[in-house]
């Protein structure tokens, strides 16, 4: 075992050689290369300054829960409001009125409101997008869809409602949404809240709670179900299941492949890579460690995370990222880059090992990339960054 002593100490003679060398990217490797237990002693290291938060918006937004392109090359990237709406920010600036706005119909507070936006892989000529919201008044998930109006700057309030979720409480509403490289609908679900999944939801194959589901939105009156949807027996829109709570998910741009974060119960936050069929645990697992029960449980037929780290403090809660495709940070390049709201560290991941590259102070509800795949950090207290190289922050 490498105690955290020699730990440090390897780590400084790694960072004094990659100094001598001035080799950034083998640096990052050959750290990415020490022991797992190492890393955790690293993520607790000052932060690295290989890359920085340029300011890109600071004002005008109410808690940011998501951005996002639409696909059509208009340069707008789209801000979720948890209470309701929709913004463009183009031009350097945030545009008024709001693009939708649904917060009469929004039930808004703790983890509840507006909380994934989805443009149809088509929009750019049929004007669909998908949200998924929490309903006033009786809190149940709703997924549906809108289209822009004849000003492409402002959508239609009509509402076509294909799926409503009965919320037993008032968390884990997971709530994104993502079309993926197949054209259908992706979208996470909690477990239904409270703690330790009292009615085991995560593992019932009769429930769309703590899931995450695949809906064709092209076919049938709501929606249709892709034939190679694996659990066609029992609720025929569910693609994996045994999560706790989802909230943020993405498809790697490059190779199609499904990135997912879990929120953990008490210790444990986990990535996830999805693939279809898989159970992934909860709540038998929270992350690989036993839950239910604590000691001994089954793990037969179940899919461990990729990583998972220590829900300590400052830590509370992963949010979920994206696979780095853009072309501005390039030791970055192929790097799976995620967060925690509550620490406000910004990681990378890499076999496995998470990395802290930046303390950023910030709540991070999510991440969000542009159509050339650069990343930006939401910040829920209402700021928008761009991941930049440190040298560069603009």
């Amino acid at each position: 075992m490498v105690c955290p002593t020699n730990v440090a100490i390897l780590y400084n003679k790694v960072v004094k050689r990659c100094a001598i060398l001035g080799t950034r990217g083998v640096c990052l490797t050959l750290l990415f290369l020490l022991p797992a237990h190492a890393a955790w002693a690293l993520a607790e290291r000052p932060p690295s300054q290989d890359i920085a938060l340029a300011p890109v918006l600071t004002q005008g937004l109410i808690q940011p829960v998501f951005i996002g392109h639409a696909g059509d090359h208009s340069d707008r990237l789209f801000i979720v409001e948890q209470p309701g709406r929709i913004r463009i920010f183009r031009n350097g600036a945030l545009r008024a009125p709001a693009f939708l706005d649904i917060s009469d119909r929004v039930d808004f507070g703790g983890e509840m409101g507006l909380l994934g936006l989805a443009f149809h892989p088509r929009f750019a000529e049929n004007g669909r997008f998908f949200v998924n919201y929490t309903r006033n008044p009786d809190g149940a998930t709703v997924v549906a869809e809108f289209q822009v109006s004849r000003n492409s700057d402002q959508a239609s309030h009509d509402e076509r409602t294909l799926m409503v979720i009965p919320q037993p409480y008032s968390n884990h509403n997971g709530g994104m949404v993502a079309f993926g490289p197949d054209g259908y609908l992706y979208i996470a679900t909690g477990d239904g809240g409270a703690g330790g999944d009292p009615g085991n939801r995560g593992q019932s194959p009769d429930t769309l709670l703590g899931k995450m589901l695949r809906i064709d939105v092209d076919q049938g009156d709501q929606y249709g179900i892709p034939s190679d949807n694996p659990f066609a027996k029992q609720q025929s829109e569910i693609f994996a299941l045994g999560f706790r709570n989802p909230g943020r998910f993405s498809f790697d741009r490059q190779t199609g492949r499904l990135w997912a974060a879990d929120v953990g119960q008490n210790q444990w936050e986990e990535i996830d890579v999805v693939e279809a069929g898989n159970n992934y645990g909860w709540r038998i697992m929270e992350g690989n460690h036993c839950f239910l029960p604590p000691r001994g449980c089954n793990t037969t037929g179940l899919t461990l995370p990729v990583s998972e780290y220590r829900n300590q403090s400052p830590s509370c809660a992963v949010t979920g990222g994206y696979v780095y495709r853009g072309t501005r940070v390039d030791f970055l390049r192929g790097t799976y880059v995620f967060g925690d709201y509550c620490s406000g560290r910004i990681m990378g991941l890499i076999d496995g090992q998470p990395l802290v590259l930046l303390a950023s102070g910030l709540r991070i509800s999510s991440f969000g990339e542009d159509e050339a795949g650069e990343l930006y950090v939401v910040d829920h207290g209402g700021g928008i960054y761009k991941i930049t190289p440190a040298s560069t922050k603009q």
